[in-house]
């Protein structure tokens, strides 16, 4: 989609709403609390018979210094700039503000088409509002309610010669947000493509530097940054080209630790970059060096590990740290020692400042989603099972012998076994565990969640439920009476 649309304004006036509704989604988080969205967020919206490009931006300060306010006012000035058009939405139930005033003017100077929409027009109550719009000079007001819907029509009417327009000039390209979608697990492994990107999510600690980082990645400013703890509030997904790969990557909040999240919005910001979790292929655990392999560190890691995602882990500053080899040696012994659940995951040293092992990373990022996909045959599978057993046999609990039958591969994202045996509930978790490294170690796939699943094949028994009494066949030899 060639057409791109801004939703700029003052904070609190309904943006994000207004952006939900056109992408048909809850993408965006929404809170009475005004400044919510800092990022600028970009989504396929879909209004009628129009498809274009959405930009929910932060709202509008008069603020130009490098406080957080001015960074985030630019990021938006950066966005009108970029769009097609804008919409530039006010509050009608509480009219223009002198804010209002000076940010129409600003529009007018760098946009050459300015919507000016009059939001939470709903009732009596918005009736001055809506008329004192007209003062801005931006022409007449579409008075909408983005929660209830009310305008959208309008709204298609107006948008609709310039994006004819827009549709005429370029070719249609790819939506910008493909759906995720959640359970793939029997595909073969497939090359990352346009439609299908390679899906990752950054995740850590605040203040770890995962903004930083995919801005470097991406090679321009497009994530607000600083040094403030905990800028980044919605799970963002960025659409890039990395080195060659289709690649969608998340930007996700920083996660403290859940007795530390108290506020509404940060509950919904971690929820949020959980989700991205739960929808990524690969999941990249960000570390800062000062502080690495702190207990939320692991906790998270754990995480990405439980929801079965392949995980990449990258120590952040390390163009700060004075001593590297020794910092690394330590790094590798706490990352075996408290992450033994994934054993052979790439630990990656990288500066986002600098861009140093950038490289590396793409390459781990790559080789960690090659091992997520990969699959095996099953007639190897079942030569490497023979040879495990004969080196160290299951336990026989009760003097029951159990027989390990055969093995399978039922699914990959992450790779799942099926071992067909007799007693599987007798089966220790120890001896899975000896089955899930030694499948990790034997078929090269390192860091990867393993999935180990022990199935019966029922009893051979066929009369073992029945009521115990002499076969017919016997009766006909012994006579007609039973046999006592």
């Amino acid at each position: 989609m060639s057409f791109k649309l801004a939703i700029v304004g003052r904070p609190n006036v309904g943006k994000s709403t207004l952006f939900n509704r056109l992408v048909g989604r809850k993408l965006a988080l929404v809170d009475n609390q005004p400044g919510v969205t800092r990022d600028l967020r970009e989504g396929a919206a879909r209004l009628g018979h129009l498809n274009f490009t959405v930009i929910d931006t932060a709202g509008l300060e008069e603020v130009t210094d490098e406080s957080l306010q001015g960074r985030m006012r630019r990021l938006t000035e950066r966005a009108v700039d970029m769009a097609d058009a804008c919409l530039f939405m006010i509050d009608a139930r509480i009219g223009v503000t002198p804010t209002d005033e000076v940010f129409a003017d600003i529009l007018r100077k760098r946009n050459a088409h300015v919507f000016l929409v009059a939001n939470k027009g709903e009732g009596r109550a918005a009736d001055g509002g809506v008329i004192e719009a007209y003062s801005l000079g931006l022409g007449e007001p579409l008075r909408m309610s983005a929660e209830h819907g009310e305008g959208m029509g309008e709204l298609a009417v107006m948008l609709a010669p310039l994006i004819d327009v827009a549709a005429e000039k370029h070719e249609e390209e790819p939506s910008i947000d493909v759906d995720l979608v959640e359970g793939e697990t029997d595909v073969e492994y497939r090359l990352p493509t346009v439609k299908k990107p390679l899906q990752v999510a950054v995740i850590g600690r605040p203040n770890a530097g995962k903004s930083t980082l995919i801005n470097k990645i991406l090679g321009e400013e497009r994530l607000l940054t600083g040094p403030e703890a905990g800028i980044t509030r919605d799970a963002i997904s960025l659409k890039l080209d990395w080195d060659g790969v289709p690649t969608r990557i998340f930007d996700t909040a920083g996660m403290r630790k859940k007795a530390k999240v108290q506020e509404k919005l940060e509950k919904l910001s971690v929820s949020d970059g959980l989700r991205a979790v739960k929808f990524a292929e690969v999941v990249v655990v960000l570390l800062d060096v000062d502080s690495p392999f702190e207990q939320q560190d692991l906790r998270i890691a754990d995480l990405a590990e439980r929801e079965g995602r392949a995980v990449v882990v990258a120590v952040n500053k390390w163009d700060l740290e004075p001593d590297k080899q020794a910092k690394l040696r330590s790094l590798r012994e706490a990352f075996e020692r408290l992450l033994p659940q994934l054993r052979g995951a790439p630990l990656i040293t990288v500066s986002a400042k600098t861009g140093r092992g950038l490289d590396r990373l793409q390459e781990a990022v790559m080789r960690a989603h090659e091992v997520w996909n990969r699959r095996i045959n099953t007639s190897h599978l079942n030569r490497w099972l023979s040879g495990m057993v004969e080196a160290h046999p299951p336990p026989a609990p009760g003097g029951r012998r159990i027989k390990l039958r055969y093995i399978t591969q039922a699914k990959t994202r992450p790779p799942g076994f099926v071992v067909m045996c007799s007693y599987p509930d007798k089966i220790a978790e120890s001896y899975s565990r000896y089955l899930v490294n030694g499948l990790r170690e034997d078929f090269d796939m390192p860091g990867t969640p393993i999935r180990l699943w022990m199935r019966g094949q029922g009893d051979q028994n066929p009369y073992k439920d029945k009521k115990k009494s002499t076969p017919s066949r016997l009766r006909k030899h012994l006579g007609k009476k039973p046999l006592k």
